[in-house]
C-alpha cells in the first residue's frame, strides 16, 4: 500500500478551532485571535489558554484575574485581519468593532455578537511556555451564543489568511 507523507508539520495537520480573547485591565479592553486553547479538565471545567508574548492582550490579562474566550463562527474569518494581524498597542480594536456594530455585552465584557460560544475564565496559574504565556483557568460562566459552524484553521488556510 502506497502512502503519501504530508508536507505539513504535525502541529499543522490538526484543524483547530479559532477563538478570540477579550481582556481588560479595569479601563481598557482588547481582543485578539487565539488558537492554543484547550479543555484540560471536566470537573471542574478547566482550560489551558496560551497568549502570545508582547501583546496588549497579555498585558491586560496579567493585570486582571479573568478574561472571556469567544469561539468564533466560520463566517467571522474576516476578523483575523483586525484581531490577529494588528497590535492592540497601536489599534483600538474595540472602537473599530463598535463602529461595525459587531459588539454586545456579556458578564461586563464587550463580546462579538456572532461568536458561537462564550467562556468566562478565572486564572488559577500561569507559566512561561516559550513564545506564549499559558494560563490555567476555571470556567466561571459560559453561554452558547449562536448556532453555526466554528471558524477553524483550515478555513483560515483556505482563505489564505494563514500559512499552511
Amino acid at each position: 500500500m502506497n502512502s503519501i507523507i504530508t508536507r505539513k508539520k504535525p502541529w499543522n495537520r490538526i484543524n483547530s478551532p479559532v477563538y478570540s480573547i477579550c481582556s481588560y485591565d479595569g479601563e481598557a479592553y482588547n481582543m485578539n485571535i487565539a488558537t492554543y486553547i484547550t479543555a484540560v479538565s471536566m470537573k471542574p471545567k478547566r482550560y489551558l489558554c496560551a497568549i502570545y508574548k508582547q501583546t496588549k492582550t497579555l498585558d491586560l490579562v496579567e493585570k486582571n484575574a479573568g478574561f472571556v474566550v469567544q469561539l468564533l463562527a466560520s463566517t467571522q474569518y474576516r476578523l483575523v485581519d483586525l484581531l490577529g494581524k494588528k497590535s492592540g498597542f497601536e489599534t483600538d480594536k474595540i472602537a473599530r468593532l463598535e463602529k461595525r456594530k459587531a459588539l454586545a455585552n456579556w458578564n461586563g465584557y464587550p463580546i462579538l455578537k456572532d461568536a458561537l460560544a462564550l467562556l468566562h475564565m478565572k486564572i488559577l496559574q500561569q507559566f512561561d511556555a516559550g513564545d506564549h504565556i499559558c494560563f490555567l483557568c476555571d470556567v466561571i460562566a459560559y453561554k452558547n451564543n449562536a448556532d453555526g459552524e466554528p471558524l477553524t484553521l483550515d478555513i483560515l488556510r483556505e482563505k489564505k489568511l494563514i500559512r499552511m
